[in-house]
């Protein structure tokens, strides 16, 4: 795999992030922060949205770059539940010193579930004997376990293996939310640690994969047997011997 080049977004002020970050100067209800320079996605657009009716400061993402006057659509945005918290700062300074804390917060858990991404595409083209999509897409055509964590996915559908940066659901106040990389196949998914090798994982899901098969195909031979010795008894026939 190439080697990506590092980020850089990390030598604003707090006061050139604040000032950066509003979408809407005349309402001031939305702000963004952008992220790029990624190893995989390139750029994503972090939006946070202040709703005064829940009482919360929501937290959305957007693959590429957008800023003041831009629209985007519910379709454009992934609802990701790691919700700025200013609710303890006792001014306005205060205020700064946390919107800048907890963005920053999560701007590293994208860069860092980004990069860990980008490692996995060569190890689950290689199983997959196949090209590997990038999905730039808020939606999935099979259910994950967690959060994701940002709207872009690996996907190999010849195995239909998605892929995916997937979080835990926690105040951003907190710090860096718990993340995982998830691998899903139809009915089955499952989240490794962000740290772990990716080929280990991908055997590793394999395996789960193969014996979810193998249960699935035991119970439903039993549950045809179970319907066809109904039959049996309501058709007043002796049991069949079955294997």
């Amino acid at each position: 795999m190439d080697e990506h080049r590092e980020p850089e977004h990390g030598g604003e002020t707090a006061e050139e992030l604040l000032r950066s970050a509003l979408l809407d100067p005349t309402s001031a209800l939305s702000m963004a922060l952008k992220v790029d320079g990624l190893a995989l996605a390139d750029a994503l657009t972090v939006v946070f949205h202040g709703r005064m009716d829940l009482g919360t400061i929501q937290t959305y993402v957007a693959n590429g770059k957008h800023g003041e006057g831009e629209a985007l659509g519910a379709g454009d945005l992934l609802r990701v539940p790691c919700d700025l918290d200013l609710g303890e700062a006792g001014s306005r300074d205060e205020a700064e010193e946390a919107y800048v804390a907890q963005a920053r917060a999560l701007r590293d858990a994208l860069v860092a579930a980004d990069t860990v991404l980008a490692v996995w595409q060569d190890p689950l083209a290689e199983l997959a004997e196949g090209e590997v999509e990038l999905r730039r897409s808020t939606e999935l055509d099979v259910p994950l376990p967690a959060h994701r964590l940002m709207p872009l996915a690996l996907v190999a559908p010849e195995r239909r293996i998605v892929v995916a940066a997937v979080c835990g659901a926690r105040s951003l106040a907190e710090g860096r939310p718990p993340m995982g990389i998830a691998c899903a196949q139809q009915d089955v998914a499952h989240v490794y640690p962000l740290p772990d090798d990716p080929e280990r994982c991908l055997e590793d899901f394999v395996e789960r994969a193969a014996d979810h098969a193998r249960r699935t195909a035991e119970r439903l031979g039993r549950q045809e047997q179970s319907v066809r010795r109904f039959m049996e008894l309501n058709g007043g026939d002796d049991f069949v011997e079955t294997a």
